[in-house]
């Protein structure tokens, strides 16, 4: 339950890149891996046997705190 949880979790983060990006372009040099982080939703809704756990775990790592960084430099920007 809990990988499923933590997919789930990527789909979402995938989809909010994905309208970010459709609103405005110029985000995809202020979102690191953009184009990689919406593949990885598409991964996950449509190719489920495909993802390893240690992919998975290697995403939540490696790349997410980052990602976690450059929304909250974005989101304080805009304030």
């Amino acid at each position: 339950m809990l990988k499923r949880a933590v997919e789930r979790d990527l789909e979402i983060i995938g989809e909010a890149v994905n309208r970010i990006l459709t609103r405005d372009e110029k985000y995809i040099t202020q979102i690191s891996n953009a184009r990689a982080i919406i593949g990885l939703r598409n991964q996950v809704i449509h190719a489920y046997d495909s993802i390893s756990d240690e992919m998975i775990w290697s995403i939540l790592t490696n790349h997410l705190p980052k990602l976690d960084r450059e929304i909250a430099e974005l989101i304080n920007r805009s304030n």
